[in-house]
């Protein structure tokens, strides 16, 4: 297994120094639902992700303050709690702040050492993109606790939220990767997904916010998917990551969403919202929300145009200002990719 991103700070930090971390965001182009079930999936880490940063004081009544801003620099979240139990001290805690003691709990379950200290913590999170994106706010945020606590992201995410776990691979990836579950264990590794047709290639939000909770429940309830499906799977997922051109990309993605269609029971986005577009469009992770990713051979205005008339917003992006292309197996465009994350974490 690929290692996590470590902090930018030595482990030995003294009480005055911050300790940063950061997830990146993700993309599932292949293996949604099915993924559960063991088949191999295509994820890509995206630019966009989270930081978290503490900062420690000294203190005989030791508390910790959480504040959370969005990518707007305005605060969603903030609550306080103390160390021994990690009770909330604001009145009336919401939904937000019981959800995080959970994960606070879980961690100490794990770490016993964690927020043992007489210091004050700080935590400040900053997202760079909308939350309601679906980029991984949620899987980011495990992340980079995970990290801070130095207990395992995977194990924290399976006992608290649930899924996959791609997701948690993605935060830490440098690029590309193929993931799967291994006897229900994550196993993921950097793939050369660099496609000679990455300028066909585009990332359109969809305008709504799908329970991917919700969507597990409702692909649990087929039963768990033949050994036949997870298979067909595999071989589409590989071939989409070596195909040579577009159009064979595109017959790939067709196959795919075929097969879950048929599985699931649902009609394929492209006919549903958008039969008179040009290219493919394919759902991406839980079906009817988030992004999908589409490919045309017309210019990035002409697609672009389509989008915003057809869902009136105009979050489109182009692959290369999206995807997180860092690796020597990559190409150049990986430094470019790189000063953009980076840009957008000033």
């Amino acid at each position: 297994m690929e290692s996590g991103i470590q902090p930018e700070v030595n482990k030995r930090n003294s009480a005055k120094q911050t300790q940063n971390f950061y997830g990146n965001g993700k993309l599932l182009i292949s293996g949604e639902y099915f993924v559960l079930d063991g088949a191999v999936s295509l994820a890509l880490p995206t630019i966009f992700g989270q930081k978290l940063m503490v900062s420690h004081k000294p203190s005989f009544n030791p508390t910790l303050t959480w504040k959370s801003y969005d990518e707007k620099g305005e605060v969603w979240f903030e609550s306080e709690y103390e160390f021994w139990h990690f009770r909330c001290l604001r009145e009336n805690p919401s939904l937000k702040a019981l959800k995080l003691q959970e994960l606070l709990l879980e961690v100490r379950k794990e770490n016993s050492h964690f927020l043992r200290e007489n210091v004050d913590v700080e935590v400040t999170t900053k997202t760079n993109f909308p939350l309601h994106w679906g980029l991984g706010s949620s899987s980011t945020h495990i992340f980079n606790i995970a990290q801070w606590a130095y207990v395992n992201p995977f194990k924290l995410l399976f006992e608290t939220s649930g899924g996959s776990g791609y997701d948690i691979a993605c935060a830490q990836a440098e690029g590309p990767i193929f993931y799967q579950l291994k006897e229900k264990m994550p196993t993921w590794s950097l793939v050369d997904f660099n496609p000679s047709f990455k300028e066909n290639l585009y990332f359109v939000y969809l305008g709504t916010k799908k329970d991917s909770g919700q969507a597990v429940k409702d692909y649990r309830e087929r039963g768990a998917a033949s050994k036949d499906i997870i298979n067909i799977i595999n071989a589409l997922t590989k071939a989409m990551a070596v195909a040579d051109d577009l159009r064979e990309f595109e017959e790939l993605l067709i196959e795919h969403e075929d097969v879950v269609s048929r599985y699931m029971g649902l009609e394929p986005i492209k006919k549903t919202t958008f039969s008179d577009f040009w290219g493919t469009v394919k759902s991406l992770g839980a079906w009817g929300g988030d992004f999908a990713l589409v490919t045309s051979e017309e210019s990035a205005s002409s697609t672009k145009e389509y989008f915003r008339r057809k869902l009136d917003h105009d979050v489109i992006f182009s692959y290369r200002d999206i995807i997180l292309e860092r690796s020597p197996l990559l190409s150049k465009d990986s430094a470019l990719s790189i000063s953009k994350k980076e840009e957008l974490l000033q």
